[in-house]
């Protein structure tokens, strides 16, 4: 198997869950162990992706051949005629998170942690890497691209935080960097990425990741009194529209011993949606939470 990237961007409100919480946040977004930083799972994305791929009435998706290639049997009937689909996919993780600026409206901030991983998955994927990785000096410094519009004089403001920032051409480079893998066809949207991304410090971007997500309060009405249900009142957490993550997926040559022809890796790779796809992802689909665009 030979690794490859994908990315996505969220264009609304973004919710994966897990479930209720004990915590003031009702149902909170899905987070990594570890770090506590958000994150998309592989087997929402791979079943979406599925289901995308899946033939429609209407004659959209792709034939239920390659779909079993892709994605294993629907159902195991006999152990006999099992396999393993041939598509690997990782969680996606946040790699820039959309924070309100004081200048410029909205700044893409990451930090070294983060682009020390995105780098390493780079580098497994055989695509170039900006020569050096940029790290702020302090916990109060904040590095941002040449011709940044979040500057205030020297200061970047970011929610209720005052940072120091510096302009630098390695900054420049990994916005660069990180705007032609996601919008390799959008030169605008490029140019867009670059003068709003910055680097802060990785305690910065861990209270960010806390305390900048979107949380909506909802309700249920009750049909009879048209009034709020009692206790029908919670909270949820969601990563805020323009979020943008990345992941690992992985493609071997099809498994299917039925198929009528075994393609190879680079066959099934072709088949996939096309860079930009619009997706709908997580739960909320009705009130218009989940819209990303898938680039693969």
């Amino acid at each position: 198997m030979q690794a490859r990237l994908f990315h996505l961007q969220a264009l609304s409100a973004l919710h994966c869950g897990t479930g209720q919480s004990v915590g003031v946040v009702d149902l909170p977004i899905a987070r990594a162990r570890a770090t506590r930083l958000p994150l998309v799972p592989g087997s929402s994305i791979r079943g979406v992706l599925r289901e995308e791929l899946t033939p429609k009435r209407d004659g959209d998706g792709r034939d239920a051949e390659v779909v079993a290639d892709l994605f294993g049997p629907k159902a195991i009937v006999e152990n006999e005629k099992a396999f393993a689909g041939a598509l690997a996919i990782g969680d996606a993780h946040l790699l820039c998170l959309p924070v309100r600026a004081l200048a410029g409206v909205l700044c893409y901030v990451t930090s070294p942690f983060i682009l020390a991983r995105y780098a390493h998955d780079l580098g497994m994927t055989g695509r170039g890497l900006p020569a050096g990785l940029p790290t702020p000096a302090s916990s109060s410094d904040a590095l941002v691209a040449e011709g940044s519009v979040n500057l205030m004089g020297s200061t970047l403001v970011l929610e209720d935080l005052d940072l120091t920032a510096g302009q630098n051409a390695d900054t420049t480079a990994w916005a660069k960097c990180i705007a032609e893998q996601v919008y390799a066809a959008d030169s605008t949207a490029q140019a867009d990425l670059i003068a709003r991304f910055a680097i802060v410090p990785d305690d910065v971007l861990s209270y960010l990741s806390e305390t900048a997500t979107e949380l909506r309060a909802r309700i249920a009405i009750d049909d009879r009194t048209g009034v709020v249900r009692k206790g029908a009142l919670w909270y949820e957490e969601n990563l805020p529209a323009e979020t943008i993550l990345w992941g690992v997926y992985a493609l071997a040559g099809s498994m299917n011993t039925e198929s009528k022809k075994r393609r190879t890796a680079e066959e099934l790779a072709r088949l996939l949606p096309a860079d930009g796809r619009l997706l709908q992802l997580g739960g909320k689909a009705g009130v218009g939470r989940g819209l990303v665009r898938l680039y693969i």
